[in-house]
């Protein structure tokens, strides 16, 4: 079944959450070979990424990458996402691979 994709980054500067990015893609096939598709156009796919904003807090502070930790953890990270996922128009439960991109360094599995 064809169904939208994504790769989407956390871009993070000296531990602060400062950015999203995301790369969508239209692919058939099963959801292992789909993870193994994005995880291989990681790498590329940062630098054709839409950026999106990152949430801050009521003083413009960035959201920490330990309590960004702490929602996923409890499941919670990807409404962090809605941004991207009413942008990308994927329906609920997409199937995504979320890359940490710190300090300029982007660390696909």
């Amino acid at each position: 079944m064809t169904e939208t994709i994504l790769n989407i980054y956390i871009v993070i500067e000296n531990g602060f959450i400062t950015s999203f990015k995301a790369k969508d893609y239209q692919i058939d096939g099963d959801d292992n070979s789909k993870i193994t598709f994005l995880k291989e156009n990681a790498r590329q796919d940062f630098h054709i990424a839409k950026s999106f904003l990152s949430p801050q807090n009521k003083k413009g502070e960035f959201l920490s990458y330990k309590k960004f930790s702490k929602l996923e953890k409890q499941g919670l990270q990807f409404q962090l996402f809605e941004e991207i996922f009413e942008f990308f128009n994927v329906p609920q439960n997409p199937l995504v691979c979320i890359t940490p991109v710190v300090d300029g360094e982007v660390y696909s599995g």
